[in-house]
């Protein structure tokens, strides 16, 4: 059976997904006796999509687990989803808000219901699509974080950690979101300089005279309760000490002196206001002020600011400034770049809050983590990734928890409330086991999602339960993530696998980059520049997708994104598929072997080279060098086995010798058969599709064996005989395309040299023929009007008498000479020009340059040719 003459893989995928869930390919066995190797895959956000991000994490996983799983491990690739409770939050109350409605409207349980009905709409979609990409998964181990057994792990966890005085309440200064109305924790925080203002204020003295002080935000001072000056900042020495009288607001505020005021900001004396900045916090902590927040969770002035009450932030700070103009207190306004924090989610600007929220004490979890990556029990890929991750533990703070949330694990503390006990259990309470009463009430706020996905690597597998699947499964053995995450989740899972399963959650870390535009921008939905994975695989299909992606992706670094990059991939798969076919359709009986039968130089030239390949994929591999890999591959078979040893092939195949031809044919398909295996995880839709047919009624290509690398099959001898005349053919064409031979006007070539290397041309003549579109070869001397090659220990001569027009030819090449110092001419004048230079972009520039080269080079080429014609 021939495959068809198009490869449509809408057809093809869809086809092979089924057959793999059907079939359990990939569903895991704890009993089995193999060695294992598991992933459990980063969970998605349950109302997400997948996104570019997205298909490059799920295809480097899969690529691992379906060469682990044709090394004879037993895998296990877990999926799941992320319950998102502020993204999911979110996403449900800007539909509410499109009715007019608020979630205060629904009430906590209907909200939550309301949330559920989501869930199930978009988990169906997203998975739908991971599906699509033809993920090596386990669907039937799937776990989503609101599961009942994945809830239970998370009260267990908290409840224990409450109990080892890890998690405690406190009142701290938190980053708060007033659009999503929560607290965030430091790492959901993003930063981006903003083009803002100084404005330098006067304060009063109480005894006269005054202070000027700097601020970026007037709104703040509301809240003042002191102004501070560096203890070894001279100008200030006699201040520290004195009363301040607040502008405006008329209270009397301290002057004090403290360490951590910078004395080169401003005027090197700042205003404090301990409820509003988290510094500020921690001068006010340890000089004892007053914490006075006057903007509530709005974002708006709340009665402790005075006639300002009511008004947004940012409203209040034009007309604080207007009125200190007024009353002569605006010393002057500077232009000012600094860094302003972002809610990772809605892009609101943060307000540091003074808030009493839930707390987990992270230094003794930090040292513990640092300790197992410093002991190499944890390995990160590239290394450079181990410092970004020990700076962050070195310089933790206590994570905060809490989320002023409906939706997701609602915190396991309940509280009485007729005698004030607090009660951290499991179980839901009833009754109070101090009084008796049952006037329970359960805390409001919900955990942090990453409180939940921290425990991801063990939860899922039925932890707290001494499960199967644990004993088997865990620890992991890679993670693959991208780095922005490296302090979210990653050295959060490795404290809590640590503290909960006494063990490493996994040994590798495979740290991949963010996928960008070409312009180096972040995809985003509101800079309109992040395609649709969907729409991709829909055009060029998900092998196309998935290879187009890790063709592009280098070790480690941002991936630069272009779907040229996928048409790349699309390509390819038609090349795979079209040289299957070729291959296919000639073998009648034959079966791929390499034993047994009469090997010519160029078959042991391309075992060698699959040898070699095996051996350099494996090492790639083994070592997390994807890219590398894949592209061995990718030009192995393409510019090698396609290219090459192929079409070295058809004479013998066209022959009327059948033990040549069979011989051929054997070589061929033990060659096509080691390519869809090496291609397997990378491309697994059409390598099943081919292999398939290949051998009609087997199972999946996935439980084959992997390639077996035969040192002994590697002869470097013959792989340089093989280049000599791979370089011999080039150059030969190289003249006719030179010399613009038509394509079908064969050669003669003369060859005079040493006598090995003109017997090595002549014993691999008949393809060597073919190939060079050469008439005649045969040993003599140079003649008139000939084109020449020069070679290693070789001169051969490509008489062109009677081949081609020399007068027209001569004109068409003078011609083309004109034009090209007419180009050179264009781009020297423009290079030479100072504001091209000056105001062109730099890739501009680049381009130029680069055009300039190829120009002069071409030229020099066509002025050598005049020479001989």
């Amino acid at each position: 059976m021939n495959l068809p003459t198009k490869y449509e893989p809408k057809q093809v995928e869809e086809k092979w997904r089924k057959y793999w869930e059907e079939k359990k390919i990939f569903v895991a066995n704890a009993d089995s006796d193999k060695p294992k190797y598991s992933i459990v895959l980063p969970p998605p956000n349950v109302t997400g999509i997948l996104t570019i991000g997205h298909v490059l994490n799920h295809a480097i996983q899969d690529v691992l687990i379906r060469f682990k799983k044709m090394q004879g491990y037993e895998v296990l690739l877990l999926p799941g989803t992320d319950h998102a409770g502020i993204a999911t939050q979110n996403v449900v109350e800007r539909k509410l808000r499109e009715e007019g409605k608020t979630r205060f409207d629904l009430g906590r349980e209907a909200f939550v219901k309301e949330v559920w009905k989501w869930e199930k709409e978009y988990h169906d979609r997203i998975v739908t699509q991971m599906k699509k990409l033809g993920l090596a998964c386990d669907w039937t181990r799937e776990r989503f974080t609101l599961d009942p057994a994945y809830a239970r792990a998370v009260k267990h966890t908290f409840v224990k950690l409450y109990e080892k005085k890890y998690i405690y309440k406190g009142e701290y200064i938190i980053n708060y979101c007033p659009r999503c109305k929560t607290v965030i924790s430091n790492e959901e925080v993003e930063y981006e300089e903003e083009n803002s203002s100084l404005w330098y204020i006067n304060y009063p003295l109480k005894d006269g005279g005054y202070i000027t002080v700097a601020t970026t935000r007037p709104e703040t001072m509301l809240g003042d309760t002191a102004i501070a000056v560096n203890p070894h900042d001279k100008r200030y020495k006699n201040y520290i000490g004195k009363v301040a009288i607040l502008p405006i607001m008329n209270r009397e505020i301290p002057i004090i002196a403290d360490k951590q005021v910078d004395k080169d900001f401003g005027t090197g004396a700042v205003k404090i206001t301990p409820a509003h900045d988290p510094n500020d916090f921690q001068i006010g902590i340890k000089h004892k002020l007053d914490r006075i927040i006057v903007i509530d969770k709005n974002g708006k002035i709340n009665k402790n600011g005075g006639k300002y009450e009511g008004l947004d932030r940012f409203e209040a700070r034009k007309e604080i400034v207007r009125d200190l103009t007024s009353l002569n207190l605006l010393e002057k306004i500077e232009p000012h770049i600094h860094s302003v924090g972002h809610c990772s989610r809605c892009h609101t600007t943060i307000e540091p809050y003074i808030s009493t929220q839930w707390f987990v004490k992270m230094a003794d979890l930090a040292a513990k983590a640092k300790k197992v990556v410093k002991e190499g029990k944890i390995k990160f890929f590239l290394p450079r990734w181990e410092k970004v991750y020990y700076h962050w533990l070195d310089n933790i703070v206590d994570w905060v928890i809490s989320r002023q949330l409906w939706w997701g694990h609602r915190i396991p503390v309940f509280y009485c409330k007729d005698c004030g006990e607090i009660i951290v259990s499991e179980e839901d309470v009833k009754k109070c086991p101090k009084c008796g009463s049952t006037n329970i009430v359960q805390e409001e706020d919900v955990l942090d999602t990453w409180f939940s996905s921290w425990l991801w690597p063990f939860a899922t597998m039925g932890w707290p339960d001494q499960t199967e699947d644990l004993k088997k499964f865990f620890p992991t053995d890679t993670l693959v993530t991208a780095w922005d995450i490296i302090f979210l989740w990653v050295a959060r899972m490795i404290m809590s696998s640590l503290e909960f399963m006494d063990d490493v959650p996994f040994t590798d870390v495979y740290i991949t980059g963010l996928v960008r535009d070409e312009k180096r921008r972040r995809f985003s939905k509101s800079l309109g520049n992040s395609p649709d994975p969907m729409n991709l695989i829909e055009k060029y299909g998900a092998d196309g997708l998935r290879i187009g992606l890790l063709l592009i992706t280098p070790e480690g670094k941002d991936v630069i994104y272009s779907e040229k990059s996928i048409e790349t991939g699309r390509n390819f798969l038609n090349k795979l598929w079209n040289a299957s076919r070729f291959i296919l359709s000639n073998r009648e009986e034959q079966k791929p072997g390499i034993e047994d039968i009469a090997l010519k130089r160029i078959d042991r030239w391309i075992i060698s080279r699959i040898t070699n390949t095996i051996i350099e994929v494996d090492n790639a591999l083994n070592n997390f060098r994807i890219n590398e890999a894949v592209k061995i591959i990718y030009e192995r078979f393409w510019f090698e086995y396609c290219d090459w040893y192929i079409e070295m092939i058809k004479p013998f195949l066209y022959s009327q010798n059948q033990e040549s031809k069979e011989s051929s044919l054997a070589v061929a398909l033990w060659s096509l058969d080691n390519f869809l295996k090496l291609l397997h995880p990378f491309i697994p839709f059409i390598t099943e599709e081919i292999y398939h047919y290949f051998y009609e009624g087997s199972s999946s290509i996935s439980q084959t064996e992997w390639p077996y690398s035969e040192k002994t099959l590697i002869d470097k001898n013959i792989e340089g005989e093989i280049n000599y005349l791979k370089e011999f053919v080039e150059k030969v064409r190289n003249i006719r395309g030179e010399f613009n031979i038509p394509p079908g006007k064969k050669v003669n070539v003369i060859l005079k040299g040493k006598q090995r290397y003109v017997n090595l041309i002549e014993e691999e003549e008949i393809w060597i023929k073919q190939i060079g579109g050469i008439e005649d070869i045969k040993v003599g001397e140079h003649i008139a009007h000939s084109a020449f090659i020069t070679m290693k220990g070789l001169e051969a001569f490509v008489p062109l008498e009677g081949i081609i027009d020399y007068e027209k030819e001569r004109r068409r090449l003078k011609r083309e000479v004109e034009s090209l110092k007419s180009e050179i001419e264009k781009i020297t004048k423009k290079m030479s020009n100072k504001k091209f230079l000056e105001k062109a972009p730099p890739q501009i520039v680049k381009k130029t340059r680069e055009k300039e080269k190829l120009f002069k080079e071409k030229l020099g080429k066509i002025e050598r040719i005049l020479e001989h014609i």
